[in-house]
């Protein structure tokens, strides 16, 4: 946490450093509303509430990866909906997969449409609430096998959503911060989104998944109070978005806009590509070694319970108790690493998180003859640095896009790590396989980390040939 020094040259810089971010009418500072970083009370609160609302967004739409995603919708979809012979375990990936190429697809071209047209609030919110109507819609998936299509549909359409709003959501960083801030801001919403897990599963385990009678004296019948759960994460998405919508000036259409086919927008959106590399090669190739790396850090995440569960023997209560401890580490990640982009840049900070993962991850392999304290050890260290990996992703982005081609860029942010979205799962299985190759009898599990660290580590190498101030030359 940032601390004022109470030396009265230190302060005056501060004072006047705080001066200089709301001199402009479309900077604002998220600083005064983040994890007790309050100092100056006289700052235009209107600037203020316009980040902070923004950054709640975060907050506000973390049910769905940390419930809908990872540790409720899909386990109860295969556990409790789904037989067997159905192999819930494929379908799901099936799902992902089919939504990942949709996106693949649409990504670059909504976010030049949004760029174009603006109103990229007004499609963040659509997309907020199309996402509230397929998180409420889960409750009807009853415990029953003719449920299950259904739900692989709700769990991919939402996918595709959530993904979809992200575009319009991580283009407005740059209007709701200033160069010298934007780090510490997407780190902070970073932060809270992580906090919300935390709330999120601390209320679903202690409010619905142990106690006999859930909240609300819901019956245990039909799985009720699971299901309850997404109504909960629905009320909850619905209501914290709000502030956004509320606080967040829209972003204008361009004067020469015209409405255009899909088909053109297909044409523009590739001759858009290859002036981008024109124009801002190291951001064109960032966005190459990115979408590397951060499926690395995705398959962290989808496979940490994974490896816990089968080797290291954590059942699904110690699972979500790993996972909220794991979202205040990454919280606290995220908020220093924001900090720290902000001094070190963001390429320093991304390198710094991926040697540690690496490292950290190697540790778990090494040790993991030492049982469970390995698997908190190593995967609490794991998720300290992904947080700030991922903040300062989007910060490079950010800080090295074109003027008025966020939207675009980040389309192709998501299209580039959408593209390359089977690499973990491939080498995860693959380096299990190859420990039976090698003639491993025992806790093959294990052996998939070094697929995941592989994928770090070429996303690695390929950031260190990026220059971290790279030059834009911003006429295409």
């Amino acid at each position: 946490m940032t601390q004022v020094s109470h030396d009265s040259t230190r302060l005056s810089r501060e004072l006047s450093q705080l001066d200089s971010i709301f001199s402009k009418p479309t900077d604002f500072t998220f600083a005064q509303y983040s994890f007790g970083m309050s100092k100056v009370a006289k700052a235009p609160r209107t600037k203020i509430r316009g980040t902070f609302s923004w950054a709640l967004w975060d907050w506000a739409q973390q049910p769905y990866p940390t419930l809908m995603q990872t540790f409720i919708f899909p386990v109860y979809l295969a556990s409790a909906v789904a037989t067997m012979d159905q192999k819930p375990d494929v379908q799901l990936g099936l799902a992902t997969t089919i939504a990942g190429l949709v996106l693949a697809l649409t990504a670059p071209v909504i976010g030049r449409r949004s760029d174009e047209a603006g109103r990229r609030k007004f499609w963040l919110m659509l997309n907020t609430y199309v996402l509230v109507i397929i998180t409420a819609l889960s409750f009807f998936i009853e415990p029953k096998p003719e449920f299950f299509i259904f739900g692989l549909i709700l769990y991919g359409l939402g996918s595709f959503v959530q993904e979809t709003a992200f575009i319009n959501y991580y283009a407005m960083l740059s209007s709701v911060s200033t160069p010298k801030t934007v780090g510490r801001i997407s780190g902070y919403a970073w932060g809270l989104g992580y906090a919300g897990g935390i709330f999120l599963l601390l209320i679903a385990l202690v409010g619905f998944v142990l106690p006999d009678v859930a909240w609300f004296g819901i019956p245990q019948e039909d799985a009720l109070p699971v299901r309850s759960v997404f109504l909960f994460a629905a009320v909850w998405i619905a209501v914290f978005s709000i502030p956004l919508m509320l606080r967040v000036p829209e972003t204008l259409k361009k004067p020469s806009f015209q409405r255009q086919s899909i088909f053109t927008s297909y044409k523009i959106t590739i001759r858009e590509i290859l002036s981008l590399r024109k124009q801002a090669p190291e951001t064109f190739k960032f966005l190459i070694s990115s979408a590397v790396y951060r499926d690395g850090l995705a398959g962290v995440f989808t496979f940490g319970a994974v490896l816990g569960t089968l080797a290291f023997g954590f059942d699904q209560t110690s699972i979500i108790f790993f996972g909220i401890a794991g979202n205040i580490v990454a919280g606290i990640g995220a908020a220093v690493g924001g900090r720290l982009d902000d001094i070190l840049g963001s390429r320093t900070v991304i390198i710094a998180s991926l040697v540690g993962l690496i490292i950290a991850g190697t540790g778990v392999f090494v040790f993991a003859d030492q049982g469970q304290i390995t698997y908190w050890i190593g995967g609490l260290i794991l998720c300290l640095f992904v947080g700030p990996a991922q903040a300062s992703s989007r910060t490079f982005v950010s800080r090295f896009t074109p003027d008025g081609r966020e939207g675009e860029v980040f389309g192709m942010y998501q299209l580039t790590g959408r593209a390359l979205s089977f690499l973990s799962g491939l080498m995860w299985s693959a380096s299990i396989s190859l420990s039976f190759v090698f003639g491993v009898t025992s806790n093959n599990t294990v052996w998939g980390i070094w697929g995941l660290m592989l994928i770090l580590l070429v996303g690695l190498i390929l950031l260190l040939r990026i220059n971290p101030n790279p030059k834009i030359n911003f006429t295409k």
